[in-house]
C-alpha cells in the first residue's frame, strides 16, 4: 500500500532540490522498474567521488573518443560542450570506458559550476580530485588518473545521444547518482517514475517505523508491500 503523492515542483531547481533532499537512487530505481524501465541504473563501476556525494539535474549527454595525436588546436569541442551547459544541466560523457585520458578535471568544474551545471557523470577517469572535492562538485567516475586529455581522447559530440555505463542517455533525461550508484529517468516517464519513488518513501518510512516497534517483516510486508 503507498500513499498517493502529488506534484510537488514549478520548475525544474525545485524538482530537483527536492529530489536531492528526499529521494535515493534505489527507490528510484524500483520505481523505474515498476513503470517497465528494468535497465536504468548505469554500470556499478561509475563511483561518486565520496559516499555523500548526490548528483541530480538534466543529462547532457557528450560524446568522447580515444585519439593518437597530440593537436595543435585540443580541446575545442570539450570547451564547446562544457560552455553549451545551462541551468541544472549534469554533464554526462561516454568515453567508450577508456582508461587513456582525463576528460574532466578542475577547470571545467568550475566552468560547469558558474554556467548552473549541478555536477558531471563520466563514463571513464578524471583528474584534479583534491581541489574538485575542495569545491563540493558533484562529480561521479571510473576512475582517478593525472594525464591530459590532449593527444589521448577528444569530444567529437554533444547533446546527442550516447550509451553511458551501458545505459541510452538522451538530452534531457533526469540523472540521479548518490553512493548506491547512477540511474536514468526518461523524460517521458519522469512525473510518473518520481511521484511513484515519493510515495514509496513514505511507504518505508512507516514501514521503517514499524520494525522498529517491533513488528515483524512479514507482517509489515503483508501491509505495506514493501522491502
Amino acid at each position: 500500500m503507498e500513499t498517493e503523492i502529488t506534484k510537488q515542483w514549478d520548475n525544474d531547481t525545485e524538482l530537483f532540490d527536492m529530489m536531492e533532499e528526499q529521494l535515493y537512487a534505489a527507490v528510484i530505481s524500483d520505481a523505474l522498474d515498476a513503470a517497465g524501465y528494468r535497465e536504468q541504473a548505469l554500470r556499478h563501476t561509475i563511483r561518486p567521488l565520496t559516499p555523500t556525494t548526490i548528483v541530480v539535474g538534466r543529462a547532457m549527454p557528450v560524446l568522447c573518443v580515444d585519439v593518437y595525436e597530440v593537436s595543435d588546436e585540443p580541446y575545442q569541442q570539450e570547451i564547446a560542450a562544457v560552455d553549451s551547459l545551462k541551468q541544472d544541466d549534469v554533464f554526462v560523457c561516454s568515453t567508450n570506458q577508456s582508461t587513456r585520458n582525463c576528460i574532466w578535471g578542475e577547470l571545467l568544474s568550475t566552468a560547469a559550476r558558474a554556467r548552473g551545471a549541478r555536477g558531471a557523470i563520466i563514463d571513464g577517469f578524471i583528474r584534479d580530485a583534491r581541489q574538485i572535492l575542495e569545491m563540493g562538485f558533484p562529480v561521479f567516475t571510473t576512475g582517478l588518473s593525472p594525464v591530459d586529455s590532449n593527444g589521448r581522447g577528444d569530444v567529437i559530440a554533444y547533446n546527442v545521444p550516447i550509451e553511458c555505463g551501458g545505459v541510452t542517455v538522451n538530452p534531457g533525461d533526469i540523472v540521479f547518482g548518490d553512493a548506491d550508484g547512477v540511474v536514468v529517468i526518461p523524460q517521458a516517464v519522469e512525473t510518473e517514475v518520481i511521484t511513484a519513488a515519493l510515495a514509496k518513501v513514505s511507504g518505508e518510512n512507516r514501514t521503517r517505523d514499524e520494525l522498529r516497534a517491533g513488528a515483524t517483516l512479514r507482517e509489515v510486508y503483508d501491509k505495506y508491500g514493501i522491502l
